[in-house]
């Protein structure tokens, strides 16, 4: 069952999406208008925000810039990150994202994350109450379990809401996702846009060649891509993009893009020079060949069984 998410206009959504985390922080507005113009004429109609971005400029930003072409666009916003999962909670920042994005409808709206003290039934209210009156078209959840997704989808049913599309952490060196989640999803029907196709920056090689990033400026980015292995990775997948002719961040974005699921990797970065390498993901061709070959750079997490010798 493939997930079919659109604009307002019928247009599929595209192949990849904007995050706009940067947007009013390590990007100005001048960079982000660059960047936002430059996803556009690659084709990209598919923006992703989130109420604590920046302390709302992510969202002050965007919503400047998607005014002239909202009908053509799919833009996405995050509640709940903070103050829990609760419906007031959820519709009182989700209010104040509307008017940040200077917009009545936002078209995804994701809970930012599982909160374990608020019933998820509260939570599919919220969601089924929003889109009853017209300002989601579509429930999103972020990192969550494969279980937790299911309870979602169990307490929405009663309620006549499902959960439309996921946001998972998924990369070369990050792939628990594979899994249970992408598996989940394909199987229910629920679109996936995972965030950080980059690994935070390590899979663009540039921090073995001496350069700056969050991996160095965040203690959270440090020890999440901390372990040797996942830098021996990005060393290796450096070395076959040299191979092939390409810049290493465009394998890496392709490689998320390729999976059997056909997820929709959110890409992002803090300059239109850094982005570059990531839009040229959506022309680059990755044969089943390429796609082993990089898979194999890593390291695949054990199954859900934990039956060592049944994975493939």
């Amino acid at each position: 069952m493939t997930p079919k998410l659109s604009t307002l206009d019928g247009t599929p959504a595209s192949a990849l999406a904007f995050g706009a985390m940067q947007f009013g922080s390590r990007a100005d507005a001048t960079a982000s208008a660059a960047m936002f113009d430059a996803s556009l004429e690659a084709g990209i109609n598919h923006f992703d925000t989130a109420y604590v971005y920046t302390d709302g400029a992510s969202e002050t930003i965007l919503g400047q810039l998607i005014r002239d072409q909202r009908d053509t666009l799919l833009i996405a916003t995050k509640a709940g990150y903070s103050g829990g999962a609760g419906g007031a909670n959820m519709r009182a920042q989700f209010d104040i994202s509307r008017k940040r994005l200077g917009l009545e409808m936002v078209d995804i709206l994701y809970l930012h994350r599982f909160d374990p003290h608020t019933d998820l039934r509260d939570t599919m209210e919220a969601f089924a109450a929003l889109k009853s009156e017209g300002a989601i078209r579509y429930v999103g959840l972020s990192n969550f379990a494969a279980w937790q997704v299911v309870k979602a989808a169990w307490a929405g049913a009663d309620l006549g809401v499902a959960v439309d599309i996921l946001q998972p952490m998924y990369s070369l060196v990050k792939r628990q996702s594979e899994v249970e989640i992408l598996p989940m999803c394909a199987d229910l029907g629920i679109a996936v846009a995972p965030y950080s196709p980059l690994g935070g920056g390590l899979l663009t090689g540039k921090y073995a060649d001496g350069g700056t990033g969050r991996l160095l400026e965040d203690d959270g980015y440090a020890k999440r891509y901390g372990p040797s292995w996942m830098h021996e990775t990005s060393q290796a997948l450096a070395r076959l993009a040299q191979e092939q002719g390409v810049d290493p961040a465009t394998l890496a974005v392709a490689w998320a893009a390729a999976h059997p699921s056909r997820p929709t990797p959110i890409i992002s970065a803090r300059s239109l020079e850094q982005l570059r390498p990531s839009l040229a993901a959506l022309e680059f061709e990755m044969t089943p060949e390429l796609y082993d070959q990089i898979e194999a750079l890593s390291q695949r997490p054990a199954p859900a069984t934990d039956r060592l010798e049944e994975s493939q």
